[in-house]
């Protein structure tokens, strides 16, 4: 387990510590994940509705990735931390800042596609629906907004 570590803030370019580094690096695998799901749709990337429009970045991919970095990336991160699969030997002091080594970003990207893969029950379809797969469904909910089918209602944690 990480000890000691003192977050006051979130610091992004450099991470500034241990769970700065982390949330970042999580964060652009579920943003990464989100445009892949975004390609299999007929949604431009670039077109944004929270995160203003930028030259190289996929704005949309922000905007959708905000909905899941609470369900995916923060239970993610608590859960390599509990079971102690990344500690302070997974980072190393580097150019920018603290870094992940090779061996805890494999860890990662291991848990994170394990994660993805995981089902759970979607009460309105009534049938096992994997992480990856909700994402995508939340860009099917943005189509029907967009076409005048459905309004836009943003995904909530079923209780």
């Amino acid at each position: 387990m990480i000890k000691n570590v003192d977050f006051n803030k979130r610091v992004y370019h450099p991470a500034d510590n241990m769970i700065n580094s982390l949330i970042s690096f999580v964060n652009s695998l579920v943003y990464t994940k989100t445009l892949a799901e975004i390609y299999k749709t007929q949604l431009n990337p670039t077109v944004s509705f929270l995160h203003q429009p930028g030259a190289r970045r996929f704005s949309l991919a922000l905007d959708v990735s905000e909905v899941f970095k609470p369900l995916i990336a923060d239970r993610l991160i608590f859960s390599l931390l509990n079971r102690n699969q990344i500690t302070e030997n997974s980072f190393v002091a580097g150019l920018n800042g603290l870094q992940l080594t090779d061996k805890a970003s494999r860890t990662i990207l291991c848990e994170l596609d394990n994660k993805l893969k995981t089902t759970i029950f979607h009460k309105k379809l009534n049938k096992n629906v994997s992480y990856q797969f909700l994402i995508r469904l939340e860009l099917y909910k943005l189509i029907k907004h967009i076409i005048g089918e459905k309004e836009y209602k943003g995904f909530e944690i079923w209780r």
